[in-house]
Parts: C-alpha cells; sequence; structure tokens
C-alpha cells in the first residue's frame, strides 16, 4: 500500500514542510505575532493618556439622525470626519475617516443586511469642552468631549461605554512615499502653504491652525516629527521569505473602548480559547484573521479559520456588544482595572462611583480601511442578540436533515466504499442523513467533476443514497488548478474573474492540484457565476440530494505568506488586506446561492464552510476546523462553539473523533455523546488515520456510540424548533447559561457545560477515565430533571453526577414541554410521518409550557406561511395545544403518541377534549416514586388543538 506522501505527491509534501516541525502540531513560527506585524505593534506602541486628537467642536452640523464632527491630529494637523447615528433597536454607530483622504479608503460592503434605520438624535447642552446629546431611549446620552476627544455613553447615572477614553485612537492618513517625486512635489507644495499659513495666520489666536482655511491642499505631508518615526514596515514588510508590499504606506486604524463595571467578556471568535475572554496585556492580543492552522494549539490568542469581530460584555446588571465592521487583519487588546476613571466636570450632575468598580477596556486595531462600530447597549442578551441580528441578519435556517447526523472522512475511497459505508450504518441500526466526500473524489482536484475510475457513476451512487433517504455532500474549494484542459479554470481566466497579483496578472498560489488561481468572490458577477456551476446541467453527475463543502476559504495558499494570500494581490481597486476576512463569506454566499438557484428558488441550502466573517450565519454551517483526537480538543470545542453562538453563528460543530491522531475508544465514544448535543454533529478523520466507521471498535462501544446518535435523532423536533426560533430571532441554539441567567455570577465563566435553547442543560463527560462530573443546576427557583432517569433536582447547586460510559449528563428544565420523536429510524427523512412523546417537566408551581414547529423540512415554503407552530402549556392540571400561527397552513401525518409528565401527582381519570369538542377517557400509568406519568395513546394529530384535563 502507498504511503501518505506518495499517495498526496509534491504538494502535499511542500505544505508538510511549511506547516508541520517533525510532528502533528502547528509550527507558530509560520504565523506573526503582534511584535512582527507592523502596524500592530506600532499601534500597540501609542502611549495611554496622551492622545493627539481633539474635537473641532465649530466644525459640528447636527440633523433630525446623524451628528458630524471634524477631529484633528495636533502632531500632524491630519483631520478626521466622525459621524455618530441613533439606530433603531438601542444601537449607536460611530464611523471615523479621514476627512480629506488621498484615495477612498475600504468601507465593508455586504455584511450589513440593509442601511440601519436611524432615530432621532437632540442636542442637550454644549459649551467649549463638548456637547452632550440625547440617545432617546431611557435617558441615553452621548457626551462628546473635545480635549482631547472623548466620547461617552451614559445612560441615567451610568457610564455603558467609553470611546478614546485610554487615548489610544490612532488613524494613520494616506500619504505619499517620502521617496517617491509626487512626495517630494506635494511635500514642497504643502511647505510653501505652511509658509503662507505663517505669514498670514494670526500670533494672537491660539486656535488659528484648527480653521477650514489652513488646511494643505490635500492630507500628505509628512512631518519631521513623522519622519524621524518611520520604521520597518510602514511602507514594505518581510516576514520569513514574503515580502509584502505597501503602495497605500501605513492606514492602520486604532481605537479604545472601556467599560465601567465589567469583567467578563467574550466573542471575537474564532480563537481555540476559553469562552471568557482573557486579559492580554502580558502577551499577543487577539488575532483575527482567517488563517489555514494546521492543527491548532489551545488556549492562546492565535488566529484561525474564522474572524467575527463581535464582542460582548456582560455583569449582573446589563449586557452590551461592540460589533467593529473592519475586514483587515486585525488585533484585540483586552486590559482590566478595578479604577472608576469617568468624571465630566460641569456637564454630569455626578460623579462616578466607587474607585473599586471594576473595568475592562479594550482596544481595537485594524491594518486598513476605517473605523466603523456598532454600539449594541442591550440592555438583556435576548436584545443584544437582537440588536447585532438587526445588523447582519439571523442564522439560516437550516434543512432538517443537515440535523441529523454527518458520516465524513478524507476520503471515502470510491463509490464501492461509499456503498459499504452506508451498509454498515444498515446493518448496525445507527442512523444517519449524510455521507461525504473530500478531495480525492474530484478528477485530479478539479472540483465540480469525479474521479473518473473511482467515482465513475456518481448519479448512481447519489440515487442509492435518494433510495434510503440519505444524502451525500461533495467538497469544492475555491483554489481552482490551473490546467488548459480544465473548464471551470478556462472560463474564469476567459472572464477576468481570478484575482490579480500586484503587477495585474493573474495571481497563482500553490494548493490542493498544485499550481492555482483565485476566483474573486467580492465580485458579483464572479459569484453570479460560480452559482450558475451547480445548475444540474452544469454540474455534471449531481443531483438534488447533493450539498457543498468549502474549504480552504481562508484562502490557503501554501506557498503565501502565513499559508494566505499575498496582501497587496489585488481586487480590482482594492488590496486584498482591505477584504481578506471577506474572502470565505463571499465562497459561502456564492455557493449557497448557487445551491438555491438549482431548484429554481424552491429548496434551501446547506453548505458548510471553514473561514467565516460576521454575517456568515446567514448562509449555512460552520466547523472549528483541524483539530485533533485528544482530550483538550474534546473540551474545548465547547468554548469554540459557544463563542460563535454568542455572534450569531449557532451551526457549529467540531470534528468528532478529531481529525488528526487516532482517538481511544473511549474519547471517541466521549466525543459522540458530546458531538449528539453540539448543533453540527459530523465525524471526520484525516486520510492517514486508521477508519473509525462508528462499528470498528467493538460491539461495547458500537452499542454506546449507536445510543448516542439515536439520542440526537429523538430530539430532532426540539432542534428543529430551536433553529426556527434562532433563524426568526437570533438567539444563539447552544448558549452559555449566563445568557439565561444573566444575574447569576456563578454562571459567567462557565464552558465545561451549556444550554440548549432554554430548556436542555448538557454537561457532556471529557475527562478520560471520569466516574463523576460536577454540574451546576442554576436558577434559584428552577428545578432540573435528568432525562435518563427523570430524577428532580433543585437549581442553584453544584451536583456531582456519578457517570459510566453511556452517561450523558443532560437535564430538562422544570417549567418545560419538549416534544420527541422515539421511534428513530435509518434518516430523518425516514421519521417525517412518525409520531411524537411530549415530555412535560413541571416546575414548582407545576406549570410547563413548550412549543412545536413543523413543516415539510426542506423548502422555503415556511416563507409562504406553510408551517405549523403550536404552543403546549400545562396549568392548573390542564394541558393544552394552541395554534400560534392562525394565519399558516400545513398538514402533517404526525400525531402524539405518548405524554410523560415529570414531577406530576396520581390523578384519578384525564379527559382529552378535542377541537370537534369530542371527549375520551385516557389510560395512564403513574410511577409514584419518581412522580412520573406517562399517559398512552391519546392520538391527537400533532397539528390539531385540543386540551387534556387531569382529575
Amino acid at each position: 500500500m502507498a504511503t501518505f506522501t506518495e499517495r498526496m505527491g509534491p504538494v502535499l509534501l511542500f505544505w508538510l514542510g511549511l506547516c508541520l516541525s517533525g510532528t502533528w502540531a502547528v509550527d507558530k513560527g509560520n504565523f506573526k505575532t503582534c511584535d512582527q506585524s507592523a502596524f500592530c505593534k506600532r499601534q500597540r506602541a501609542i502611549t495611554p493618556g496622551e492622545s493627539p486628537y481633539r474635537a473641532l467642536l465649530e466644525t459640528m452640523e447636527l440633523t433630525n439622525t446623524k451628528l458630524t464632527l471634524q477631529l484633528i491630529n495636533d502632531n500632524n494637523k491630519v483631520r478626521l470626519l466622525l459621524e455618530l447615528y441613533r439606530l433603531q433597536g438601542n444601537i449607536t454607530r460611530v464611523k471615523i475617516n479621514e476627512l480629506k483622504p488621498l484615495k477612498p479608503r475600504y468601507e465593508v460592503p455586504d455584511v450589513l443586511i440593509r442601511e440601519p434605520p436611524t432615530e432621532p438624535l437632540s442636542l442637550l447642552s454644549q459649551d467649549e469642552n463638548g456637547v452632550v446629546l440625547s440617545l432617546g431611549a431611557e435617558s441615553q446620552r452621548v457626551i462628546v468631549s473635545a480635549r482631547p476627544f472623548r466620547l461617552d455613553i451614559v445612560e441615567g447615572r451610568d457610564v455603558l461605554m467609553s470611546l478614546n477614553s485610554r487615548g489610544l485612537l490612532g488613524f494613520e492618513h494616506l500619504r505619499m512615499r517620502k521617496d517617491t517625486f509626487s512626495y517630494k512635489v506635494t511635500s514642497t507644495v504643502a511647505s510653501v502653504w505652511d509658509n503662507i499659513k505663517r505669514v498670514f495666520s494670526s500670533q494672537a489666536d491660539p486656535e488659528a491652525d484648527n480653521k477650514e482655511a489652513t488646511d494643505p491642499p490635500s492630507q500628505v505631508e509628512t512631518t519631521k516629527e513623522e519622519e524621524e518615526k518611520v520604521e520597518d514596515g510602514m511602507w514594505e514588510e518581510t516576514f520569513k521569505s514574503h515580502t509584502d508590499s505597501k503602495p497605500n504606506g501605513p492606514s492602520a486604524v486604532s481605537l479604545d473602548f472601556s467599560l465601567p463595571g465589567v469583567e467578563h467578556v467574550y466573542g471575537i471568535p474564532e480563537h481555540a480559547d476559553t469562552l471568557k475572554l482573557k486579559t492580554t496585556d502580558s502577551g499577543d492580543p487577539y488575532r483575527l484573521y482567517n488563517l489555514d492552522v494546521f492543527q491548532y494549539e489551545l488556549y492562546n490568542p492565535m488566529a484561525l479559520y474564522g474572524s467575527v469581530p463581535v464582542m460582548l460584555a456582560h455583569n449582573a446588571q446589563r449586557t452590551t456588544g461592540i460589533f467593529w465592521l473592519n475586514a483587515a487583519e486585525t488585533w484585540v487588546d483586552i486590559s482590566s482595572n478595578t479604577a472608576g476613571k469617568t468624571v465630566f466636570g460641569k456637564m454630569l450632575d455626578y460623579v462616578q462611583g466607587s474607585s473599586e468598580t471594576p473595568q475592562t477596556d479594550v482596544r481595537w486595531i485594524s491594518e486598513s480601511g476605517i473605523i466603523d462600530v456598532f454600539l449594541m447597549l442591550g440592555p438583556t442578551p435576548r436584545e443584544v442578540f437582537s440588536q447585532y441580528a438587526s445588523l447582519t441578519g439571523t442564522q439560516a435556517f437550516p434543512p432538517l436533515a443537515s440535523l441529523g447526523y454527518h458520516q465524513c472522512r478524507w476520503n471515502y475511497n470510491d463509490q464501492e466504499d461509499v456503498r459499504a459505508v452506508d451498509a454498515g450504518f444498515d446493518e448496525h441500526d445507527i442512523p444517519y442523513d449524510f455521507i461525504w466526500l473530500d478531495i480525492e473524489h474530484t478528477d485530479g482536484k478539479r472540483y465540480f467533476t469525479w474521479d473518473p475510475h473511482k467515482f465513475a457513476s456518481p448519479k448512481e451512487m447519489l440515487q442509492g443514497l435518494m433510495d434510503k433517504k440519505r444524502k451525500m455532500v461533495a467538497i469544492v474549494d475555491p483554489h481552482i488548478k490551473v490546467d488548459t484542459n480544465y473548464k471551470i479554470h478556462n472560463e474564469i481566466r476567459s472572464r477576468g474573474f481570478y484575482i490579480k497579483n500586484k503587477d495585474g496578472a493573474d495571481y497563482e498560489g500553490w494548493c490542493w492540484p498544485g499550481s492555482a488561481g483565485y476566483p474573486d468572490f467580492t465580485r458579483p458577477d464572479m459569484r453570479a457565476w460560480w452559482a450558475g456551476q451547480f445548475a444540474y446541467d452544469q454540474y455534471e453527475g449531481s443531483m438534488e440530494n447533493l450539498y457543498t463543502w468549502n474549504d480552504m476559504n481562508e484562502p490557503s495558499v501554501f506557498n503565501g505568506p502565513e499559508v494566505t494570500m499575498h496582501k497587496d494581490a489585488l481586487h480590482g481597486s482594492w488590496e486584498h488586506r482591505d477584504m481578506h476576512n471577506l474572502y470565505g463569506f463571499y465562497v459561502q454566499m456564492a455557493t449557497a446561492q448557487g445551491l438555491i438557484e438549482r431548484s429554481g428558488g424552491v429548496e434551501r441550502p446547506f453548505v458548510l464552510t471553514r473561514a467565516v466573517f460576521a454575517g456568515s450565519q446567514r448562509l449555512g454551517a460552520v466547523w472549528t476546523g483541524d483539530n485533533a483526537a485528544e482530550w483538550d480538543h474534546l473540551k474545548i470545542s465547547i468554548p469554540m462553539c459557544l463563542s460563535l453562538g454568542l455572534v450569531g453563528i449557532s451551526f457549529c460543530g467540531a470534528d468528532v473523533g478529531g481529525f488528526f491522531k487516532s482517538p481511544s475508544s473511549e474519547l471517541l465514544v466521549r466525543w459522540y455523546q458530546t458531538g449528539a448535543y453540539q448543533p453540527f454533529f459530523r465525524a471526520h478523520a484525516h486520510l492517514d488515520t486508521p477508519r473509525r466507521e462508528p462499528w470498528l471498535f467493538g460491539p461495547e462501544n458500537t452499542a454506546l456510540i449507536r445510543e448516542a446518535v439515536r439520542q440526537r435523532y429523538t430530539f430532532l423536533p426540539y432542534w428543529y424548533q430551536l433553529f426556527y426560533h434562532a433563524y426568526q430571532t437570533g438567539e444563539p441554539v447552544m448558549r452559555p447559561l449566563w445568557v439565561e441567567y444573566p444575574q447569576d455570577p456563578a454562571t459567567f465563566a462557565l464552558d465545561d457545560e451549556f444550554l440548549l435553547g432554554r430548556d436542555l442543560l448538557v454537561h457532556p463527560v471529557t475527562e478520560e477515565g471520569a466516574r463523576g462530573v460536577t454540574a451546576y443546576l442554576p436558577g434559584k427557583d428552577e428545578v432540573w430533571f435528568d432525562i435518563h432517569t427523570f430524577q428532580k433536582h433543585n437549581g442553584v447547586q453544584n451536583l456531582y453526577i456519578p457517570v459510566t460510559m453511556s452517561s450523558i449528563p443532560v437535564f430538562q428544565r422544570g417549567g418545560s414541554i419538549i416534544p420527541r420523536k422515539l421511534r428513530v429510524r435509518r434518516s430523518s427523512a425516514c421519521m417525517e410521518d412518525d409520531p411524537y412523546t411530549l415530555y412535560v417537566a413541571l416546575d414548582n408551581r407545576r406549570t410547563a409550557e413548550g412549543e412545536l414547529y413543523i413543516d415539510d423540512g426542506h423548502t422555503f415554503n415556511f416563507e409562504k406561511r406553510e408551517f405549523i407552530h403550536r404552543k403546549f402549556s400545562f396549568t392548573n392540571n390542564v394541558l393544552s395545544s394552541v395554534n400560534l400561527e392562525p394565519d399558516a397552513q400545513f398538514t402533517t401525518k404526525s400525531w402524539v403518541e405518548r405524554i410523560i409528565i415529570l414531577g406530576a401527582s396520581k390523578p384519578s381519570k384525564i379527559t382529552l377534549r378535542t377541537a370537534d369538542d369530542q371527549e375520551n377517557q385516557l389510560e395512564f400509568d403513574f410511577d409514584a416514586s419518581m412522580s412520573v406519568l406517562t399517559i398512552r395513546k391519546p392520538g391527537m394529530n400533532a397539528g390539531a388543538d385540543w386540551t387534556m384535563t387531569l382529575q
């Protein structure tokens, strides 16, 4: 049998040499630190408390919806333009750009779902020191201090957030390079202009240099002070063997935010780190720069595949958020102190409270673009989710089948291998919905093709899956093999759709096919063309049950700097540096659009992506990349997915079993048990690992894995309802406990357990050899029921739970009703018409409520209100089902075959009354030892109104 390297050839040898250092571990030397990133080092060197920026209050213009105000840097006299908007939903937007840039600076398109609607601003007061504006809601005000410039958002007597309170605003203006002819000419003009100013300005007017008439013709002068500060990396930067030309010179932006009263901040994924973000005073900032990191290291701030520049701040009184809309390389510094720093003199009628008030300070640093930041002011977690969703959209509503189990590896060898694996699931009675094909299924890494020998009859293979109501995912990556015999390449080249290098030729790099071009997905015409390639008459061998996986879309360039694209590559007139973190977003956008169009707009797509940005939630699912078969990688999957959920991306999962290395049977079982309760549930493995289909680890482990997967399928109705809710509201499916218990400090740093919606609490077993786990059960007046034993536990306690290898600690909240389907079949589609069992968990007031959502599971017809959405309620010993959407229309064959009430008392009789006023007496069993009432075969249609009375 050929070795791994023999099979993969010289491209892989090259990449392994680049990315690995003798073991399956990341070579951190291939990726920059802040000190090695020139703009980060420059901005981080800014001294706090010495801001050169002043607000020129005489330039202020205030309309009903917008404040504009010029800022001046007293060191170089460059002016900036500040724009402030009050947006609907308790959001404040602040934009800062150069007043007169040499050329336009990049502003991120396509991420916002619309131009955000505004609300009125009004002036409250103004003097020589600043202005105070009313933000309307709940006595909110914004205070703009002039010298130095500072912006504070205040509600009542509380400072919610301060901007530039530490004086770390930095805005590198565009300028001409000093050793070019154009610079010398422009500098001469500027010098003459300076002489004119000195002659005509009044020495008696200390503010004379602030007047509009004193501006030079354009902001290109470099003062003597600046010339002395020119450093390596401003106009050209070298890292390892790669040189980054910087034709526009230094263009970084940075701004600090202070959060009084806050000790816990979250978000800014993707990092393999704890849920609560750490302070970065003694190390590197968190980095946001989409990179292909081959088996990433845990618990550090290194960049990974995705970059979502959104941070949430939380304390027991309030939740707020910061959305930094910039797609360039970004670093985020976090520091914490306990000093109360905010005093406003006569503009405020109070002094900020105790000096013991905790405070978190955050600084954002981006390489280029502008400052465009949305301050989401909550005050509750749900309102922050809603505010962010109003800007970037909600989680795409996925096809029901995609919430089932996915079986993948790099690679299933051929059609016979696919058939055998598919049959293995049936033989071992394990359900699954999708089988996946990695890059080896193609004809020589040419995407949209099939290997003519190993996958000679793809439609036959897909039809075989369809006959079992199963589906397939095939990979389509954005690097295109440079081959004149390859139709895709020829068309992209002939249409001029490739990204260009700095000299204007097509950019080429190395990836899986060898020499590859990279389509410019930032172009709408390129995306439209790409979408068209998924049409059934273009993508030969594809069928309606074939879906898509976008990998390597950071983009990954094996021979590029940091295994990605050169920053001076060109997307039209823009440099890649300006939009790097958007590339994967656009790839997934074009692919999802292709899957929609191929069905004539009828079918919902399923597209998995590795690289993400803000707004990626609208497009599909994400996974956490190239993890390893190690216990710590299992543990980190929880905070990684929780962090993504907090910034809108609910459809998250990690490779079950670990991509690299080979898991022990214990680790594999525990990973299946964890993955079964995470939103995206896929097993995946590296090409060079032994096969690990669920039945290859002995009958006992097969049984444990089978049970975990079957538990997933019983909860599919609940998963589907949660995703519908996420689609409607932006609330995360998988969420930290503090989202539901925001006033309980014991929940603020927890990231080894989580909630699914409000009603399921999951504490996976992630320790090797564990004999027990301790789960925190929140809620002072809550009760929680073990879903396996029905044992009842009170909230606000650390509960020790003995575990065996079959244990998956999961609890249902008292006060909830969860519908499940207990007849598990080979795929989700096979269960479509199967009956429901309602699990009614009573709270201490003996009440409960829940929901059931049903539609066809795969089309956009729900947008035409073709669905069932019902509310279940239990109160005063009456259980009822009512229609939440009377104008929606859909029918189902499913019915309710069982109701299990936890925490119940024994009734004397149970009467069912249906919508047509028919009454029936129902049979039941009561377990007095566990207070569990089971009502058998009530038989109501799942879409019908009914009431059930316990007497």
